[in-house]
């Protein structure tokens, strides 16, 4: 039985779409290219059904996969337009909150207040 998870399920109708537009450019670029499906997942050291699965359009692709297809077409530079950076901010910003409660042990200064 194939498993299945909430994110799956949820995917919006505009996810779905991309995936599998994705898809199909990833299955036009192989024909372009005169390769049989045999030949693809070969070459990404997959499966046949999971290449398969990647050119259907299947949410539960591996992304390293698909990145890898995109490489064997000298297309790998297209993943840098998925999701730019906003503009002043980089990747390696961290967001960090305020620790609301105090630490276990400490006293507030509230409870100080006899």
């Amino acid at each position: 039985m194939p498993k299945r998870t909430n994110s799956i399920i949820s995917a919006s109708p505009e996810v779905l779409n991309a995936i599998h537009s994705l898809g199909l450019r990833i299955r036009a670029n192989r024909i372009a290219q005169a390769w049989t499906v045999k030949e693809m997942a070969g070459r990404l050291f997959c499966s046949q059904n999971t290449y398969r699965s990647i050119e259907s359009g299947k949410l539960t692709s591996s992304v390293g996969i698909i990145a890898n297809a995109l490489w064997l077409f000298g297309q790998i530079d297209s993943l840098d337009a998925v999701a730019p950076l906003p503009i002043n901010l980089s990747a390696t910003t961290r967001v960090r909150k305020q620790n609301k409660k105090p630490s276990a042990g400490m006293i507030s200064e509230d409870e100080r207040d006899f």
